[in-house]
């Protein structure tokens, strides 16, 4: 029970804040401890390692981070999650610290991200989800229309590709019910 109450003050605490270039370091760091403990479950090592092998190219996430509509989760002093989602509705990223995991994080950055995208006239929303973002994705009401094997580093990764219609959507449901 005490630990629903610290997840509870920790989840009013955490804001949203637009991407600002000073944040990249931090996020290639939350991006590389996130994936070599939150995706252990689901890839190797090796896959692991070609997929954040820790020499993010910061000028490149910088400017894909500036061109997107990107958003942090901060508590104040530390990034604990961020995602980002471009003109066309493709959800690129979205991670979040592997020590605030279950605190509703994500859910707040999709929210926000899907109703930019779909406010913005997108109709749906694209994302290629790991295999251990696949079900938070599939809680959201996205489909997914394939599963695909990445190749990085010549190392096999599986995603998948999953798709989010407007109509389907949360954002569009809490719009037709007000």
């Amino acid at each position: 029970m005490e630990e629903s109450n610290i997840s509870m003050e920790n989840s009013r605490a955490i804001q949203l804040r637009p991407y600002q270039p000073v944040d990249c370091k931090e996020i290639s760091e939350l991006f590389y401890q996130t994936v070599h403990h939150i995706n252990v479950k689901d890839y190797s090592l090796e896959q692991r390692m070609v997929w954040a092998n820790g020499k993010v190219n910061l000028k490149e996430w910088n400017d894909s981070f500036l061109n997107h509509y990107t958003l942090v989760a901060t508590d104040g002093s530390s990034i604990l999650g961020f995602s980002d989602i471009d003109a066309t509705g493709y959800l690129d990223r979205l991670y979040i610290h592997k020590d605030y995991q279950g605190l509703g994080i994500a859910t707040r950055l999709c929210d926000a991200l899907e109703a930019q995208a779909f406010t913005n006239g997108s109709k749906e929303i694209t994302t290629h989800a790991s295999i251990t973002a696949k079900p938070f994705f599939l809680k959201r009401g996205y489909q997914v229309v394939k599963e695909q094997q990445v190749i990085r580093g010549g190392v096999s990764l599986t995603n998948y590709v999953m798709i989010l219609e407007k109509e389907k959507s949360e954002y569009n449901k809490e719009f037709i019910n007000n």
